[in-house]
């Protein structure tokens, strides 16, 4: 079941060219020339229920203005959003009481009070049951163990402490879908760790729906079964992180050491080096297996050890990135 679905939708921004010098400056007061930026150009895509989607893109991509939409924060130039099939432009109260929205450099929690007075303060907000309120806090404890610092004030907080917080804060009143914008920016190893433990959790608990932006590939590896990459406003591409690798990075390298040198040519492998007892084999992950191509090769010489090199992830998506570019120009 479709839980987004967003047609045709575009952002364009109104700028004023402002021409130089003093003619210019007095030319302003009278003409103003003004051009249309497109923000976010014409995207569609739809997410399912339960989905954790990596939707990423370079700085001024189009991905922060992307989720604001979503959230009905910002009204769009034109196109379609729809969120369990209402539109948050048109009815954003009854909308925002099924999101949690998470902004990584911007605290929702209050800095005046305590870290368990700033979730009972949401708790009247967003009108939340005695119950429900009870529940969601247990169990969120139980995943980030939050009552280790619940009486802190939030100004008292580590940056990885008040990210849970943000984070339980987002989730007690039970929101189906879930806005992570770069949740993991500027934190430690085991605060991250705790970070992508709450986001599995939560989505296999609760079947949560969950759009992470994020410039970690790190996140994107370990959580996001699908990614959708904008770039200049436009999505180019949308699909699992498996098949861009596969389509854009079809070779892998494996690395041989020989007992003794040696040169020895397989049909479905390119040996593009040979230092000594060392051979590099270029073969394509479609053709042949790294298993296959070892298992021929040490039927002609005995193998001493084996090394596999695959291409790296932000190499990929920054190829992504270049070639979805030079596709628009």
């Amino acid at each position: 079941m479709n839980i987004i679905k967003v047609n045709h939708l575009v952002k364009e921004y109104k700028k004023i060219k402002k021409e130089k010098g003093l003619k210019g400056a007095v030319k302003n007061l009278f003409v103003q020339n003004a051009e249309y930026i497109r923000a976010v150009d014409d995207i569609s895509f739809e997410i399912e229920k339960g989905d954790i989607v990596a939707y990423i893109g370079p700085n001024g991509a189009g991905k922060s203005t992307t989720v604001k939409m979503l959230s009905g924060i910002m009204q769009p130039t034109s196109g379609e959003i729809l969120i369990n099939g209402i539109s948050p432009q048109k009815e954003r109260k009854r909308v925002v009481r099924n999101l949690g929205v998470v902004f990584g450099q911007r605290s929702q929690l209050n800095w005046n009070l305590r870290l368990g007075e700033t979730f009972d303060l949401l708790k009247r907000i967003y009108q939340i049951e005695d119950t429900l309120y009870e529940k969601n806090v247990k169990m969120l404890d139980e995943i980030f163990g939050i009552s280790e610092f619940i009486d802190t004030p939030v100004r008292q907080l580590s940056l990885g402490q008040r990210m849970r917080g943000d984070l339980m804060a987002a989730m007690l009143h039970s929101p189906e879908i879930l806005f992570l914008d770069e949740p993991t920016i500027g934190l430690d190893v085991e605060a991250k760790y705790s970070v992508r433990k709450f986001i599995k959790e939560i989505n296999a608990r609760r079947q949560t729906t969950i759009i992470l932006t994020t410039h970690d590939l790190g996140d994107v590896q370990e959580l996001c079964r699908r990614l959708i990459i904008i770039n200049d406003g436009k999505i180019i591409e949308d699909g699992s992180l498996d098949d861009l690798v596969d389509r854009i990075a079809p070779y892998r390298n494996l690395i041989i050491d020989f007992y003794h040198p040696t040169i020895i040519q397989h049909p479905k492998a390119e040996l593009i080096s040979v230092d000594e007892a060392r051979s590099v084999y270029k073969f394509r992950k479609d053709e042949i297996t790294a298993a296959r191509l070892i298992e021929d090769i040490s039927r002609t010489a005995p193998i001493k050890e084996v090394g596999l090199l695959e291409a790296k992830i932000d190499d990929i998506i920054r190829t992504a990135y270049h070639q979805g570019s030079q596709n628009d120009h």
